[in-house]
């Protein structure tokens, strides 16, 4: 099976980030044109990235912009955050777990049965976050009333499974 990412593998992360921000952070995003991602580096100034394993392997990140960042966990506590702080850090943490978790759903309800990792927070400009060398990495940027974010997949089907 070659290291291919196909748009099954694309949508449930779609789908559980329009959802879980919508729900949680009374945001309505807007995805934008996907793109594959040519180097580590990314844009945004935090990230939440969980791994994934089971039937396909690999990793979900959620960027954020800083004022984004705020403005959602604002959102999502009910409390003006106006910094970011081990607090944020974990609701950033906490909003990637539940669109990990949801994605897991819409897998799980397709027969493809995936686990997902404790989520880690990346914060800082120009930080990185690296694929295993030959897994794809599909970068689906969003537009929402509060700012651009993007969500990035690195996935490919477990060949070891089963």
């Amino acid at each position: 099976m070659s290291a291919k990412l196909s748009v099954e593998w694309i949508n449930p992360f779609i789908e559980a980030t329009e959802e879980i921000l919508e729900t949680v952070a009374m945001i309505t995003p807007k995805r934008g044109q996907l793109m594959l991602k040519k180097d580590s580096s990314v844009e945004y100034d935090v990230s939440g990235v969980i791994g994934i394993t089971g039937e396909a392997v690999g990793s979900i990140a959620v960027s954020f912009p800083r004022k984004v960042a705020l403005k959602i966990v604002s959102n999502f506590t009910g409390e003006e955050v106006v910094g970011i702080d081990a607090d944020t850090a974990d609701a950033i943490g906490e909003i990637t777990n539940m669109i990990a978790g949801r994605a897991k759903k819409i897998f799980s309800d397709k027969g493809i049965k995936l686990k997902i990792s404790v989520p880690n927070v990346v914060i800082g400009k120009n930080h990185t976050i690296a694929s295993p060398k030959g897994t794809p990495t599909i970068v689906i940027p969003f537009e929402s009333e509060e700012g651009k974010f993007a969500i990035q997949v690195s996935l490919v089907p477990n060949t070891s499974e089963g």
